[in-house]
């Protein structure tokens, strides 16, 4: 029910912050605060205007608008259609197996083309490229599609490496689901009380826990590994759901 939701939704946008906080040392000259701390010397003095603009941390922050926007105007436009109409098992399942299938192709493709990568880092990125990644990410709007699968994958098929793609990917999710979190949240305010605040406590030392344990030897697992695996199991389970869907 969206009085469940809501407050699961808000769960996530949690643990992908702390996520963040955690792999500080992950995002070298990006680091937000010190980015951000350089805005207002920006603005006062015309003279800094070109260095700032010229800066890495400017150009990352760049790519994630322009890669966030994709998924952001597709879902407020078609947001509502997808929930009434792809919100079912069948075309679920039937996402999963082709998003499996399409995992598959694209790792035998990278595997027998090494020279078809030219991004080895997040830093040499392109606005191009920020957009391309943008639109895979939007794929993920298809109910059955994983968001960080997307855009991994579809960085790979854009000459990033499964490194790159996969920094990226992460850092993209900050803002998006984000904003999703705070567009359910302005929807569904009235249906937060008072008693959910326990709900949130909990979530948030959830949150921490679980990123100090992990996260950063999943990144990097991640990052070094094929989704060949993934894709399997995407293609069983919904081959399953659809077995049992007509049977």
């Amino acid at each position: 029910c969206e009085m469940h939701r809501t407050p699961r939704r808000w769960f996530e946008k949690l643990f992908l912050v702390w996520k963040v906080y955690r792999c500080r040392n992950c995002m070298r000259r990006w680091y937000a605060w010190e980015f951000l701390g350089r805005i207002p010397a920006a603005i006062r003095h015309p003279g800094q205007r070109r260095a700032f603009f010229q800066d890495p941390s400017w150009q990352f922050v760049r790519h994630l608008a322009i890669a966030f926007m994709p998924a952001a105007i597709l879902g407020l436009a078609f947001g509502g259609w997808i929930k009434a109409f792809l919100f079912a098992p069948i075309p679920v399942a039937i996402v999963l197996i082709l998003g499996g299938v399409v995992i598959l192709l694209v790792e035998r493709w990278v595997a027998i083309r090494p020279q078809h990568v030219r991004v080895l880092e997040v830093d040499q990125m392109t606005n191009r490229d920020a957009l391309r990644l943008g639109i895979a990410q939007a794929f993920a709007l298809i109910p059955g599609t994983s968001r960080s699968g997307a855009t991994i994958i579809g960085g790979m098929i854009f000459g990033l490496s499964r490194k790159s793609a996969t920094e990226f990917s992460f850092f993209l999710a900050v803002p998006t689901l984000m904003a999703a979190g705070a567009y359910d949240l302005l929807k569904n305010w009235r249906l937060l009380h008072l008693e959910d605040v326990p709900m949130f406590l909990v979530g948030l030392v959830a949150a921490y826990l679980t990123a100090l344990a992990v996260i950063r030897w999943l990144i990097r697992w991640v990052s070094q590994h094929s989704f060949n695996g993934f894709a399997v199991y995407r293609i069983v389970f919904g081959s399953l759901v659809l077995v049992i869907a007509y049977f």
